[in-house]
């Protein structure tokens, strides 16, 4: 079972692409504002409460062909951000650092470089660094 796959969930609950359930999206939002201030103790006792209190549920499940394999039916998107935190470090939670967004993001790159939550984010720091240079005669 990939669990990452669960952790993305979690990002696209934080980022209002999923539905709220409860006031899950605002304590996860909280889970990797405290990761990406490098408040690793807190993010921990947060997704560990939230653990306690979104407890996992797995089912087998198999659909679209596929052989029969594990889903968590609840508490995944908590389970999932458990498992890289635990698996690839606090540090892999981050939150966009382009201007005026928010967004947040897991970092699965190779090398922990990962600062923005899209292309799109990338571009434009990139261009904006770029034009702030050369107004600046550099």
């Amino acid at each position: 079972m990939d669990l990452t796959s669960y952790a993305e969930l979690a990002v696209l609950l934080v980022n209002g692409e999923l539905p709220d359930e409860g006031d899950l999206r605002a304590e996860l939002t909280t889970v990797f504002a405290h990761a990406a201030g490098g408040r690793e103790r807190e993010a921990v006792e947060l997704l560990n409460d939230l653990l306690a209190r979104h407890p996992v549920s797995p089912q087998i499940s198999g659909h679209d062909g596929q052989r029969w394999h594990l889903h968590l039916a609840e508490g995944g998107v908590v389970m999932g951000l458990a498992a890289v935190v635990t698996e690839l470090g606090v540090d892999r939670l981050g939150v966009c650092q382009a201007a005026r967004c928010s967004r947040v993001f897991v970092d699965t790159s190779s090398n922990r470089s990962r600062r923005y939550c899209s292309e799109r984010c990338a571009s434009r720091a990139n261009v904006a660094a770029y034009r702030a240079r050369r107004r600046s005669g550099q």
